[in-house]
């Protein structure tokens, strides 16, 4: 088995996104642009409510999917096609965009504030005009595999020791783990060769790759080509995120909350949006 080396690591940026949320962004920074099929990272966690409580308003997506994943307190969503609900802590949202939706994510005000992640993931041109399909998964639903010697694996896409994870029939083939192991504790998780790969330790320090390298959380860990990944906590407990997917291989153009494959496509949404068209393909189901 070739353990994947590091090919980098990525301190995240600070910013500020929607209506003015404080989040840390790893993918979309000058640092890294993308990692096909990924687009964009954030961490977005505060227990001040000025940091968070102003949200997504309604906006647009065409050509993507978007991941939501919960830590800590909830965030109430609704869309175009009339579906709204709560995720909260330990909840995954998982919503493929297609040809249009517009939808609204707004963190609800509480004392243990408001924690979790958003991930793009690109898709291909003959996804990018799929109608819209979501998926929403409730904590109890995300299954776990506890690791002998101690360690628990979140397994919300890919498959870890058997078992398969809650997400499924997506276009990317995504391995998608939020992994907690104990100080000492090495791991090692198969990923497909040509995927790419990266690791996002939010909690703690670890090694990780074939050199074993020191990284100091939070950071991103972007690897090299190969058959596997490790990591190892350093100096106390770590978790981590552990993210891979097969690249499209295929031209972006972006703008904003749209990722088409020409510039053309980018101009005929933004005067679809103009017009209402936009809005209209949003509402069909």
């Amino acid at each position: 088995m070739n353990i994947r080396e590091i090919a980098t690591t990525i301190e995240p940026q600070v910013a500020r996104d929607g209506a003015g949320v404080l989040l840390r962004r790893s993918i979309a920074t000058r640092a890294l642009d993308q990692l096909d099929p990924f687009l964009l990272l954030d961490q977005f966690g505060s227990t001040n409510a000025c940091d968070y409580e102003a949200g997504f308003p309604m906006h647009p997506h065409r050509g993507i999917e978007t991941v939501t994943y919960m830590l800590e307190g909830s965030v109430r969503h609704k869309d175009s096609t009339g579906r709204e609900g709560v995720i909260g802590k330990g909840d995954v949202q998982w919503m493929s965009a297609g040809r249009a939706i517009l939808h609204e994510e707004m963190p609800q005000v509480a004392p243990e504030g408001n924690f979790g992640f958003q991930l793009w993931v690109n898709l291909p041109k003959s996804e990018k005009m799929s109608r819209p399909r979501y998926q929403e998964f409730r904590a109890g639903e995300i299954p776990a595999v506890e690791l002998e010697g101690g360690g628990t694996i979140k397994i919300v896409a890919g498959t870890v020791d058997g078992v398969v994870g809650a997400v499924t029939d997506i276009v990317a083939q995504p391995t998608y783990l939020d992994v907690h192991l104990p100080e000492g504790k090495r791991f090692t998780q198969p990923i497909p060769r040509g995927h790419a790969a990266f690791a996002y330790l939010y909690e703690g320090d670890a090694s990780f790759g074939k050199e074993d390298v020191r990284v100091q959380g939070p950071r991103l860990v972007v690897f090299k080509d190969g058959d596997a990944v490790t990591a190892q906590p350093i100096g106390g407990p770590a978790r981590f995120l552990l993210v891979s997917g097969a690249p499209i291989k295929e031209p972006i153009a972006r703008y904003g909350p749209f990722v088409m494959n020409t510039p053309e496509e980018i101009r005929q949404t933004l005067e679809e949006l103009r017009d209402g068209r936009f809005a209209d393909m949003a509402a069909e189901r």
